[in-house]
């Protein structure tokens, strides 16, 4: 099976510091598993894994960091994970645990600006936001 390469972990004899989801992220992936199941998942998951992919993208924030991202990123592109997510009810529930505990770890790497680029790129793709949702979740990280 050919390996994409992430941006981030481009020599494959790199290690993966243990996390072995990180090889499943790419930039294109994410993209394409949000615009298929974003209704499904539901803002909550989409917007945390807004926060984590804009701050990866941010200049300040080291490479462990980012592939720490990866990893829970990559998770969340997965289709095969702890709980399948096409369930009812509790299919992105494993995921939103993943990136949740992944933000926790990287908040203070969260800025006004990565929160404002994650919330219109969610309004770009859901219109109206319920703003208790986003709030709830930051309550979680911060």
């Amino acid at each position: 099976m050919k390996q994409k390469k992430t941006g981030i972990l481009k020599d494959k004899k790199q290690p993966l510091t243990g996390n072995q989801f990180a090889k499943y992220f790419s930039e294109e992936s994410l993209w394409e598993k949000i615009k298929k199941f974003s209704k499904t998942a539901g803002t909550t998951v989409v917007y945390a894994a807004l926060l984590l992919f804009y701050v990866m993208k941010s200049r300040d924030v080291t490479v462990k960091t980012k592939v720490s991202i990866a990893a829970a990123l990559g998770y969340f592109i997965l289709p095969t994970d702890a709980i399948f997510d096409l369930t009812p009810l509790v299919g992105y529930t494993d995921d939103l645990g993943v990136l949740i505990f992944a933000l926790s770890q990287v908040s203070s790497n969260i800025t006004p600006e990565i929160r404002e680029q994650a919330r219109q790129k969610l309004g770009e793709w859901f219109g109206e936001i319920n703003e208790e949702e986003l709030q709830d979740l930051e309550s979680k990280i911060f």
